[in-house]
């Protein structure tokens, strides 16, 4: 594998543990963002994710339940080795490098991992400047939760290395990585980002053909849209819909713990693609000012300390 330097373009819930887990398993990782204010929002994620990598390894010194695939080859593992690991977690951020620029971004960069919002015209710029300055070598990824690389590809002067790498949120714990091509994509872009999804110990689930959604949110997204319109029309309260969905399948979480972890921008942005969101009389629009009501109070979920619950 030639991937070396990874740059991962966004800090938000699922940029932030990209980019972590990368230099966790030690690439050298720069994280772009659109601003200072991004770059003062976006750190406290990265201390929080080693607070909460060291944490965890330490607890499976003792606890068989908290190992994490994504942390350690085996949950049989001597405390020097855990201890080993632990320096590992901790030195990560020192293989991070924040920046404004895209020419720093781009700079001698083996692949990019697109994790900006879902929103296809910030998608387009970005990709479009961002052309103007990558090596020829670069393999660009996008992490888009529901977009298609088709939709993109034209804009990143690369079509051929470009594809999509979609991970599951809490990637040191539920470590898939859905790789998926569009009908341009090189087999050995293909094959390099499969490499590289092993590498920061994920599993990679390797897609057949373009599927808005991929394999996990063709079957999330739906799940957590019919919650949502339960809140939403008045039908229960979120506590009573996440403890049926719980007691009666035996599921650990309910659906709006799933939305606080996975984010309330991110499922208001989901939402409101779709064009009945703008009409407040639909259930749509009834769900997409629920989210934004939320979100203007600034309950966004785990990483803002309260969503639908307070963490």
């Amino acid at each position: 594998m030639d991937i070396k330097n990874v740059t991962v373009a966004g800090g938000g819930v699922l940029g932030s543990q990209i980019a972590f887990q990368s230099a966790y398993c030690g690439f050298n990782v720069t994280v772009w963002l659109r601003s200072e204010g991004s770059v003062g929002r976006a750190k406290p994620k990265f201390e929080r994710l080693r607070t909460i990598y060291l944490n965890t390894l330490e607890a499976m010194k003792t606890n068989p339940q908290a190992y994490c695939r994504g942390l350690a080859p085996s949950p049989d593992m001597s405390a020097e080795e855990i201890d080993q690991l632990k320096a590992r977690a901790d030195a990560a951020l020192n293989n991070i490098t924040f920046t404004l620029s895209y020419e720093d971004a781009a700079r001698d960069c083996d692949l990019v991992i697109e994790a900006i919002a879902e929103n296809p015209e910030e998608k387009i710029a970005f990709y479009t400047e961002l052309a103007k300055h990558l090596p020829e070598k670069t393999i660009i990824a996008t992490n888009s939760s529901t977009m298609l690389p088709s939709a993109f590809a034209q804009y990143t002067g690369r079509p051929e290395k470009y594809l999509a790498l979609h991970f599951a949120n809490e990637i040191w714990h539920n470590n898939t990585a859905e790789v998926m091509g569009h009908p341009e994509t090189s087999k050995e872009g293909f094959d390099e980002v499969v490499t590289f999804a092993q590498a920061i110990s994920m599993i990679p689930l390797e897609l057949h053909k373009e599927q808005p959604g991929y394999i996990l949110n063709s079957l999330l997204v739906p799940f957590l849209s019919a919650a949502e319109a339960l809140l939403a029309t008045g039908v229960a309260d979120c506590e009573t819909i996440d403890k049926t969905w719980m007691l009666a399948t035996g599921a650990p979480l309910g659906p709006f713990r799933i939305l606080d972890i996975v984010g309330l921008t991110t499922a208001y942005n989901i939402g409101i693609m779709d064009p009945r969101s703008k009409d407040p009389g639909t259930v749509q629009g009834k769900v997409a000012a629920l989210l934004k009501g939320y979100i203007d109070e600034g309950k966004t979920g785990v990483n803002a300390g309260e969503g639908f619950y307070k963490y």
